[in-house]
């Protein structure tokens, strides 16, 4: 979903306790159901979609940090999705800085990969 700052205060708010707008949040539907993510690798090519969860972003701070970037919206939005959707495969790089690392490597990965694809 994209929502504007006050909209994602909100749920910071009411589901991190965090009284501030942020750029992006992931709400895993697996880990409710104490699932994991499953592996890219294990997941059967005729299987059935499964659904990992939602993906909020900000679009006024996306909007502030593409700005700030000098990079188009587009890529910003673009951008905090992938990192969402990492989030939703379990990555988190609030856990240490060895995950932060592997995170943002996978998410720049990700992100050379569509370039390559426009």
């Amino acid at each position: 979903m994209l929502v504007s700052d006050s909209a994602i205060r909100r749920l910071n708010r009411d589901f991190r306790a965090k009284d501030q707008p942020t750029d992006v949040l992931s709400f895993p539907q697996l880990e409710e159901h104490g699932e994991v993510p499953p592996s890219a690798n294990s997941v059967a090519t005729n299987a059935p979609p499964l659904t990992l969860g939602d993906v909020v972003i900000s679009i006024d701070t996306a909007r502030r940090q593409a700005c700030e970037l000098d990079q188009s919206v587009a890529d910003r939005i673009r951008t905090l999705l992938i990192h969402g959707l990492l989030h939703l495969l379990g990555y988190d790089h609030e856990r240490s800085k060895a995950e932060a690392r592997r995170m943002f490597a996978r998410e720049h990965e990700l992100a050379a990969m569509l370039d390559r694809d426009d």
